[in-house]
């Protein structure tokens, strides 16, 4: 196998055409305790990152939104809400499991009406060029296999004017965080995971995907290599996640 045919999953080197495959067994596995995931992984704090994605899209009523990764909908029933009833949030994961929960959950709340549920692939987007007003991904481009395909893709299907959000784990700032968040990431939570959900595999897995995933200024700037005319970022909890912000014009 050689580089070019190389990626990671986790800390392991896996061929590239093995890791969507890879990714879709963990996700698959942990679906049902996704947001009991979150809460572990972020002590509960995302609640409090993903209100601030919405508070920087500056979206509209009438405006249309794809959430890519879309879990089990949480940024897509804050979208819904603003967009209102002329505008339409798509939903989509790779993720079958995940997609189902997400559209569950979503119907249970009784959003129905502006609301579309589409499986596919960050890096093959189904969708028309000039499509959307804002793209958002919430803790799922590093699970992508071609990170830069996949900003591509949203690049293309974005409006001239729109921006992309991306919200993702990063590298902690704060001075004295990172030993003890690695010491939380790498001890305690894979223990949780089998504690909890009798999945330590799929936690240990998450934990080392975000450590392979590009700092700060690297997604900065691939974003900007992928087309995007300008990208900003926000560090959140001292660096440990960030949302960058990028626009086509």
């Amino acid at each position: 196998m050689s580089d070019e045919q190389k990626t990671h999953f986790g800390y392991q080197q896996v061929n590239k055409q093995d890791k969507a495959s890879l990714v879709g067994e963990v996700f698959h596995s942990v679906a049902d305790k996704y947001d009991l995931m979150n809460d572990l992984m972020s002590l509960g704090i995302h609640r409090l990152w993903k209100p601030r994605v919405i508070a920087l899209s500056h979206i509209r009523p009438g405006n249309r939104v794809l959430d890519l990764a879309g879990g089990t909908g949480d940024l897509a029933r804050d979208f819904a809400k603003r967009v209102g009833e002329r505008g339409t949030v798509v939903l989509s994961d790779i993720n079958s499991s995940m997609l189902n929960v997400g559209r569950d959950r979503l119907l249970d709340a009784g959003i129905v009406n502006n609301i579309e549920f589409v499986q596919a692939d960050a890096q093959y987007l189904p969708f028309h060029d000039n499509d959307f007003n804002c793209i958002s991904i919430g803790f799922g481009l590093r699970n992508v296999t071609d990170i830069s395909k996949a900003l591509q893709e949203m690049q293309r299907v974005l409006k001239p004017g729109g921006c992309l959000l991306i919200l993702e784990f990063s590298k902690p700032r704060l001075p004295g965080l990172k030993p003890i968040y690695d010491t939380y990431s790498f001890k305690l939570l894979p223990k949780l995971g089998k504690l909890i959900a009798n999945d330590e595999e799929s936690y240990r897995y998450l934990v080392e995907s975000i450590r392979m995933h590009p700092d700060q200024e690297t997604l900065k700037n691939m974003a900007l290599d992928a087309g995007f005319d300008k990208c900003e970022y926000f560090n959140l909890s001292g660096g440990i996640v960030a949302i960058h912000r990028a626009y086509k014009y």
